[in-house]
This record gives C-alpha cells, structure tokens and sequence, in this order.
C-alpha cells in the first residue's frame, strides 16, 4: 500500500487549508513544435549571438548567425522537452532549435498555473521510458499526467524557494565557465600571446599516430600490464591518468599497442561529435596498452602531451574535429584525420606553463574531493530535497 505524501509544513501554513486541485498536464500547459524555429545550418562560431539548444544534457550545441525564426524566450519563457527521452530545460533567452523532437511547453494561463511550476513540478517525475519505445511522449504520455495545483501565491512562494537554489548552483556553473573561458584564453595565442613565439603546426608534424587494436572489455583484470579501455576515458579519466583502474595479462599485452609515459590517447569513436577525440594524458611510469577506438599519439620534443590534451578541449580544436567527423549514430575520426588538425605551438617552456595553470584550474574544476564538484553536489542534493518536499501533495 502506497503511502500518501505528507504536505511540508511550510506549505501546509501557506495553504491555510485552501484545495489544492488536481489536473492533467495536457490541460494547463500548451506545445508548439519547433518546426519554424530550426537551425538550418550547423556551422557554429562562439562569435555569433543565438544559442542553438537541445533539451539534452549538453543544451547549448553552439551559437548561429541566423536571424530568421528565432525563439523569443527573453519576452515570454518556455521549458523545452524532448518528446523522446522527456529531458527538459527551463529557458528564459532567445535561442534556435536543433531537434525536430523538442516540444515548447507554455501555460496556458499564467495567471493560474506559473510555467516555472510545472517545470519543477516536472522534474520531480520519475522516468518511465522503456528501451526501444519511440512514442512521442508529450502526447501519449505526458499530457496526461495529473499535476497537483496550490494556489496561485503558493506556487510563487515554491517557485522563489527553489529558484534560490537555482541561483546557487548557477553560481557554481559560472565559476566552471570561467575556467572554461580562460582555458581557451590561454589557448588562443592571437589575442593574449604578446611576445610568445607561436608557430602552426598540423598534429602529424610533431608527432607519430599509432591506431590502438584489439583490446576488449572481457581482456580487463584486477592486476597486471596497465590498460585503458577507450570508454574509461569518457566514464572515468580526466586530463591524465597517474593510475589504471584496469589491467591485462602479460600475454594478452603481447599483442596490444603499447603506451609511454608522456603519451596521449585520444578516442576515435563516440556516440555524439561534442565527445568523439577526447583525450587522456598517459603519466604512468610502467609501460601500458590500449585498444581499437582509441588512436595513440606518440609527441616528438617539440610538444608537451598534457599541453595537447588542453588543447583538445577548445574551441578551436572542437571547430577542426567537426570538418573530419564521419556517421550519424555512430561518429569516428580517424587517425589520419587526427594527423591533419593543427595547433599552435610556443615555447616548450612556455607549454609546461600553461599546463601548470590548467592542471590547477582543473582541480578546483573536476575534483570530486575538492573544489566546486563537491559544493555543486551537496547544493543539487539539498535542492531536490527540498524540491520534493515543496511539490508532494496528497492526492
């Protein structure tokens, strides 16, 4: 027997004993399909004004120069929902779609139901999707569900609650950004590079490409020859990796590529073209292996391999990849391809400082022990606490 929620007792003050009604999403809340509102070309530049946004994880795939069709959220704000994962975001600026599957759900009175309710009202619904449907879930599913709704006052008084945390976590994002921003500040040797010596090169100048072979998940145990499968770099590793997770046996080594301290290893293959070329920095002093879907790049002296995977997560270098990126679901850049993306090249000393600032820019970053991964979780952990607190009301 399913226990009915209990009202928090904040709002249960607000309501003052007044109903809180339930009814289906379908009839407060309104779509419009982004037809009209598509991005027509794919050719992003940071330079240019309106996001491109996906509802997805990423959210904004880039920015376009278009200026027809544009969704005019800074005037009126819409939560944007895939109709076929049913992820959603609030969004209150301009902006161009990307998918064909977004829906843009409104209210359709504001003056009963605030929009930015339903959005974490929303949010706190389990998922239901079942692998290989490919039901439009707005429709079939979605509309349907009955939303409880307060009175007007005490959806805003919800709404300004967890808004707060909002504004904490975005606070907490910005900071992420900035890192980001200086990273490619400090990579764009056009504008800050003052009395710095840079020179072009293409990546197969200053280095050897070795393509990785072999290697499966089944290969992988506990001790042994150290070895990087190419999903750990997307799951587990981050700029370098000082130690495996996972190993292989001096056998199965025998007839797999091997990796040097120093060496970089970059992925080949992906399911989205924002991850494909991710690489890993290899700073392990015993000799390692790696597999297919993950190419080796072997620096000759005049490159740093820490510098070059930096460089891997600019803007620039995400510009060069997307000329060579082949597939639709399945996207890979091949070796060859790697060899024709250039960088720029100071100083050898000049590398190492700038890993040096990164790698401490990383670790407030990325650290899951340390810097803002920890405060972002424990302020998300302490949001959807009070979230569902905020918006359970019996039935």
């Amino acid at each position: 027997m399913t226990q009915e929620p209990k009202i928090f007792p904040y709002i249960e003050h607000l309501l003052q004993g007044a109903e809180v009604v339930w009814k289906p999403l379908g009839e407060i809340a309104e779509y419009e399909q982004p037809t009209k509102y598509l991005v027509k070309s794919s050719n992003y530049k940071d330079i240019y004004p309106t996001p491109v946004l996906t509802a997805g994880k990423t959210f904004i795939l880039g920015y376009t120069d278009e200026t027809e069709g544009i969704y005019k959220a800074s005037i009126s704000p819409v939560i944007i929902f895939d109709d076929f994962t049913t992820a959603n975001k609030w969004v209150d600026f301009d902006f161009k779609a990307k998918s064909s599957a977004m829906k843009m759900i409104t209210s359709k009175n504001e003056k009963e139901v605030l929009l930015k309710y339903i959005y974490y009202w929303l949010n706190t619904l389990p998922s239901e999707l079942i692998e290989g449907d490919h039901k439009r879930q707005w429709i079939s599913n979605y509309a349907n569900k009955k939303i409880p709704l307060p009175p007007l006052s005490v959806q805003q008084e919800i709404v300004r609650i967890l808004d707060k945390f909002t504004q904490l976590e975005a606070e907490l994002d910005c900071r992420k950004r900035q890192y980001e921003y200086y990273r490619n500040k400090l990579l764009t040797f056009n504008e800050i590079g003052g009395g710095t010596e840079i020179v072009w090169k293409t990546l197969g100048e200053v280095g050897t490409f070795i393509r990785g072979n072999g290697l499966q998940k089944k290969d992988l145990i506990t001790s042994g020859v150290p070895a990087i499968h190419y999903g750990q770099i997307y799951t587990y590793y981050g700029i370098s990796v000082e130690q495996t997770i996972s190993f292989v046996s001096r056998e199965t080594a025998e007839g797999l590529r091997k990796v040097d301290y120093g060496d970089v290893i970059i992925t080949n293959t992906s399911e989205n073209i924002d991850d494909v070329g991710k690489a890993v920095a290899y700073c392990v002093k015993e000799q390692g292996v790696t597999g297919g879907h993950a190419t080796i790049f072997k620096p000759s002296e005049k490159i740093i391999g820490k510098y070059l995977v930096y460089y891997t997560q600019t803007t620039e270098f995400s510009n060069q990849k997307r000329k060579y990126a082949k597939g639709t679901k399945v996207i890979d850049i091949s070796a060859n391809d790697l060899t024709k993306i250039t960088i720029p090249l100071p100083p050898l000393s000049e590398q190492q400082r700038i890993a040096t600032i990164l790698d401490k820019f990383d670790t407030l970053v990325n650290s899951i022990s340390e810097g803002l991964p920890k405060e972002i979780a424990l302020r998300r952990k302490q949001y959807e606490y009070y979230r569902e607190r905020l918006l359970s009301f019996p039935s």
